[in-house]
């Protein structure tokens, strides 16, 4: 989470030749993990902290989106904790910056808490969605799942979707089919086909795009990211 390490990634992008649109995560900062002898005592690996600076890093570099987790949930050993209050605060500090948030939602009470703050001005209209599949003791992934979450959407709303591990590929096609945005690549999944790993994630991206326009989709450029999400190309605060 070190601020220095945001900062030189972004500036190696934004200083390339490349184009590209600039998503970064604000997950870190909201594990708790209870003690075995004190529940309430937080164990080695807690990571949970005040919400102020785990948007440190988009209040300083001003990407153009980054994800805003609303799931409080079990997750492998820790408990994930994004609070109502701490969501305003965070949702306040990343549109004051410019940014656009990425609203992560991994079961129906994440979308239910989403449209509560839209509904009160928390958050803009309309707002960008990614539906999360396939975390245990999460939303699962299965063509049902995707589409009773995307009903609960609010109207208007831009939407992705995405499953972690052996569903990523499947999940991909349905969100395409279904009217969504897609996403891929090696934080949700880390091998090309069945026992075959990845060997970067340039591999996953490009099996993406194959699948999306043997379906018929198009594949959209940055600059055309921009126009679809409502997006301005953001630069650094001096």
């Amino acid at each position: 989470m070190e601020l220095e390490h945001y900062r030189e990634v972004v500036q190696r992008i934004r200083s390339s030749d490349v184009d590209l649109v600039i998503n970064l995560t604000t997950g870190p900062g909201q594990r708790f993990i209870p003690s075995e002898d004190d529940p309430k005592i937080a164990a080695p690996g807690t990571t949970l902290m005040r919400p102020e600076p785990r948007v440190a890093h988009i209040v300083a570099l001003r990407p153009e989106i980054c994800s805003l987790d609303l799931n409080t949930m079990f997750s492998g050993s820790s408990v994930v904790i994004n609070t109502p209050s701490n969501v305003r605060t965070m949702a306040a500090m990343i549109q004051e910056a410019g940014t656009l948030p990425e609203l992560e939602v991994f079961d129906t009470g994440d979308i239910h808490l989403a449209r509560d703050l839209i509904a009160d001005g928390t958050i803009a209209s309309p707002a960008l969605f990614q539906i999360v599949l396939g975390v245990k003791y999460g939303a699962d992934a299965s063509p049902e799942t995707m589409s009773y979450l995307k009903s609960l959407l609010p109207t208007g709303s831009r939407w992705a979707a995405f499953s972690i591990g052996r569903f990523a590929f499947p999940m991909l096609a349905q969100a395409l089919l279904s009217g969504g945005h897609v996403r891929v690549g090696l934080e949700d999944n880390v091998y090309l086909e069945k026992g075959v790993l990845a060997p970067d994630n340039a591999a996953l991206v490009r099996k993406g795009a194959r699948i999306v326009q043997e379906l018929g989709g198009t594949l959209a450029s940055a600059g055309e990211a921009r126009e679809i999400l409502g997006l301005r190309k953001q630069r650094p605060l001096d």
